[in-house]
């Protein structure tokens, strides 16, 4: 049943491009939202119309500079809550500090919760999100979390591609269940690079767990960062026989090095979204870039009108 409040939707300014799109692909222009600064740096924000009773869906991922677009979209939530608006949906395509989910040694925080608490303390009513870096940090919410997933996207693409003699491979155990899920849609055998983490950022490839000599190998991760991990993966996939290599991942990190390594990598083609805008680093490498504006765009009219979303997927 369709919700009688008013669907808006607003954009911070980590990506304001993708909230466009959003917003043209559900046919409504996006709210008036004026963000600055004042003359200390503190983050601004005025809303120019207004919001009372409506169903709010506040476009913001967390990627660099992280800190600058968490708080924005704090001050942001915190503007819609006390200008009465009925529901606040924080659309998050890339959740940052993601990674420090649990502790791994002493004295270590775990940022991800922490910035589920900050959300819930603000008053956001659920969150909207695209490939978290791990399932269970739904659970460090205490409000509805949509979770949506890229693969479809990515496998739909390659279909189009009509690559052969594919192989799925997963850069390292932790992302199995994501490349079993391209493997299914594709109908094609899955591998796994078996390597240890000496250091945060820096990997070793040990083996290749799977047949890919004489085959087109896709390695599917949620984000690339550095590229330490795929760049050394794609040369060990290259030395045992793969005919060639395809990267494929959600959100585009690439911070330091991690164009350069591509451009020289044995890779044909990486394959990102626009969760994260790449900016100028799209013109110095081998990327294509898919959009998630209409997987988002439906999402938010499904939760608008108190439709499934996971049906998305069916």
């Amino acid at each position: 049943m369709s919700r009688d409040t008013e669907l808006k939707i607003l954009s911070g300014t980590a990506n304001p491009a993708l909230a466009q799109s959003i917003g043209r692909y559900l046919g409504i222009k996006l709210a008036d939202v004026e963000i600055g600064r004042f003359s200390d740096n503190e983050i601004k924000v005025i809303i120019n119309e207004s919001v009372r009773g409506a169903d709010c869906f506040v476009v913001q991922p967390t990627c660099s500079p992280a800190n600058d677009n968490l708080m924005e979209l704090l001050i942001m939530v915190d503007a819609l809550m006390r200008a009465s608006a009925d529901r606040i949906t924080a659309v998050i395509p890339f959740y940052g500090y993601a990674r420090q989910d649990r502790k791994t040694r002493g004295r270590e925080p775990i940022t991800a919760k922490l910035v589920a608490n900050l959300l819930t303390t603000a008053k956001v009513s659920r969150i909207l999100a695209v490939d978290l870096h791990a399932g269970q940090l739904q659970g460090f919410f205490d409000l509805p979390v949509d979770h949506l997933s890229s693969v479809p996207l990515i496998a739909d693409y390659l279909e189009r591609k009509g690559l052969t003699d594919m192989v799925a491979i997963s850069p390292d155990h932790g992302g199995i269940s994501r490349t079993r899920e391209l493997a299914e849609r594709l109908h094609v055998p899955i591998g796994i690079v078996d390597k240890r983490r000496p250091a945060p950022n820096v990997s070793d490839v040990m083996n290749i767990v799977g047949d890919v000599e004489g085959k087109t190998v896709v390695m599917v991760d949620d984000l690339i960062d550095t590229a330490g991990t795929v760049t050394q993966a794609a040369e060990a996939l290259m030395a045992r026989g793969a005919r060639e290599v395809y990267a494929a991942c959600t959100h585009a990190v690439l911070s330091g090095p991690a164009v350069r390594r591509l451009a020289d990598a044995p890779i044909k083609e990486t394959i990102v979204t626009d969760t994260i805008p790449l900016g100028d680093k799209a013109k110095a490498g081998r990327f294509t870039v898919l959009s998630v504006a209409p997987l988002l765009g439906e999402a938010i009219l499904r939760i608008h009108q108190d439709l499934s979303v996971s049906k998305l997927f069916s």
